[in-house]
């Protein structure tokens, strides 16, 4: 005699996308045949079987509606337009990154001048840009030099992008975040 346990952790296989044929829980649907034309409001299975007719799926295209609104069309195809949509919207999405530039209160023109134009680059592209100044031992004293060069910094973006966090002292660092125009 085998006795089956069942496991806790398994996962339960949950139907994905949407119910289609007899899987639709309700007893009258509003239907839609395969060439756009409403066909009116049927009983599950008489819209079923005129699928059937048709060697196509009634499938459940509106769920909340009162009654539920169904297409006959081959789930199938329904499945792979609708992968199509939800990938061609994910492209459309632009991902925006922070970048971080770390400088020091003693920062040199050449490197600032350097760091400057990687953040204006950053910033064309899109993405934020984090402004950290690092302050070691007693130039802490001397936070008036960080307030300076991050204000030099607001001079020099401003053509390409605007303050979105203003400077802030956290513990040993100066931050700023500017973001693109």
């Amino acid at each position: 005699m085998a006795v089956f346990k069942h496991n806790y952790f398994q996962r339960k296989n949950k139907p994905r996308g949407p119910r289609y044929n007899n899987r639709i829980t309700s007893s009258e649907v509003q239907v839609i045949s395969s060439d756009g034309e409403n066909l009116g409001i049927l009983s599950l299975n008489e819209a079923i079987s005129k699928a059937k007719k048709d060697e196509l799926d009634l499938i459940e295209i509106a769920p909340n509606a009162k009654p539920p609104v169904c297409k006959i069309m081959d789930i199938g195809k329904f499945k792979y337009d609708q992968q199509k949509k939800a990938n061609k919207a994910k492209k459309k999405q632009k991902k925006i990154e922070l970048k971080e530039i770390k400088l020091r209160p003693v920062t040199e023109v050449h490197d600032y001048t350097f760091k400057i134009k990687n953040a204006q680059k950053f910033l064309s592209k899109g993405d934020k840009v984090k402004f950290t100044i690092r302050f070691k031992g007693r130039e802490l004293q001397h936070s008036h030099l960080g307030n300076d060069l991050m204000d030099k910094i607001k001079q020099d973006i401003q053509s390409i992008g605007k303050v979105e966090l203003q400077p802030k002292f956290e513990g040993k660092q100066m931050i700023m975040v500017i973001q693109p125009l």
